[in-house]
């Protein structure tokens, strides 16, 4: 059976709620929790991702009988370019200098979230053939809700290919993560680095704790509504800091911690009773997703100790294959973690601009292979033979 063959009834949904708990995961699976429908339902309901804050969703389904979704991908109307962690502002501007109208566009993505998740969600016991048929509904949709373009990131190599077989333009970009070789320990994985980058990372981990800090790990029921307090002044001041003014609200935190616990790692740094820094992690089936993360007390390398290397700890006590730190970051090479592309794809409606944004994917993918290249050589794991 073709797409073509296949009854497709596509229909978009103004928040996850319209859809349900039950439908949303059903289609979400179990892999990666920034696709539950626990996720998605804080962002809006919290009010951190609504049409005020620039975030209207629009996520589109698929129908088959008895109105039964068989699949759905998460999209928003947005009114501009932040939390995204694709940058297309010059594009915008192009498009703005050209006389037209960039925004609204339909963005297909998790907000705020610069991390590796399905868009392409699909209810299990329909045919996959309709995974090709949601980037043909964004298409529709783009054009029927007057959005100059549409934008899926952050997706996996598989989902590329279904998006390029349907038209959309490929764009690569590059983060750092650390890959698991079935480490029994730190130490063990201390030991597949050259010397001088392994004294390196031991002199860091002492200095950080060298007061006598103590980082703790929380997770499900341990974590309390007095723990969210604490690790909300932490992102505060490092939203404040990064992008002006943070993106999520304290409610969400709340939801998050109410409804998916145990998909949630904070690791606090306490010197004595004072908590002085946190950071926030979310738990996949197999890999560990950094997010956030924020001090108020300056501690020498506390940053790489908490974030990189308490994460890794993490991984290998739980037999996690990865963990994904997080947007950009050429630091983290040094400690451990690999340079590997990441994949969005793009529809653009307008032919010329479409033609202008392909000529300059070309030579921006061939930028970042090139970098990515040079970056795998300065890694600090031995050279095999």
């Amino acid at each position: 059976m073709s797409k073509q063959d296949l009854p497709i009834i596509a229909k978009t949904f103004g928040s996850a709620a319209e859809i349900g708990a039950e439908s949303w995961d059903l289609c979400a699976g179990e892999q990666n929790p920034f696709v539950k429908y626990s996720f998605f339902d804080a962002l809006e309901r919290s009010g951190s991702a609504t049409a005020l804050t620039g975030w209207h969703p629009q996520h589109i389904g698929l129908i088959g009988e008895g109105d039964t979704i068989n699949a759905i991908m998460p999209a928003y109307i947005k009114s501009h370019s932040q939390g995204e962690y694709v940058f297309d502002h010059a594009w915008a501007d192009a498009y703005a200098r050209a006389g037209g109208n960039y925004y609204p566009k339909l963005q297909i993505s998790v907000p705020f979230t610069p991390a590796s998740a399905p868009k392409l969600l699909l209810n299990p016991s329909a045919p996959k053939q309709l995974l090709h048929a949601l980037p043909d509904a964004a298409a529709s949709a783009t054009i029927q809700l007057g959005c100059s373009s549409a934008h899926a990131t952050f997706l996996s190599k598989a989902e590329l290919e279904i998006f390029k077989s349907n038209g959309w333009l490929e764009r690569n970009d590059q983060q750092f993560h650390w890959t698991n070789h079935e480490y029994a320990s730190f130490d063990h994985f201390l030991e597949s680095l050259t010397s001088r980058k392994r004294k390196a990372i031991r002199k860091e981990r002492r200095e950080a704790l060298a007061s006598g800090i103590e980082v703790v790990w929380k997770t499900g029921s341990d974590i309390t509504e007095e723990d969210w307090d604490v690790f909300f002044e932490f992102y505060q001041d490092t939203g404040a800091r990064k992008w002006g003014s943070p993106y999520l609200n304290r409610t969400f935190f709340s939801m998050i911690g109410q409804n998916m616990a145990d998909r949630v790692l904070l690791m606090f740094a306490k010197d004595g009773e004072r908590t002085i820094a946190g950071a926030l992690n979310f738990i996949g089936k197999d890999t560990l997703f950094g997010r956030y993360w924020g001090c108020n007390t300056h501690v020498p390398f506390l940053h790489f100790e908490l974030c990189y290397y308490q994460a890794i700890d993490f991984a290998i006590e739980h037999k996690l294959k990865r963990v994904e730190a997080g947007a950009q970051g050429g630091h983290k090479l040094a400690r451990g973690y690999e340079p590997v592309t990441t994949y969005s794809a793009h529809y653009i409606a307008h032919p010329a601009f479409r033609e202008a944004i392909e000529d300059y994917l070309v030579n921006e993918r061939a930028h970042v292979a090139l970098d990515q290249t040079e970056m795998s050589k300065y890694t600090p794991f031995k050279k095999q033979t």
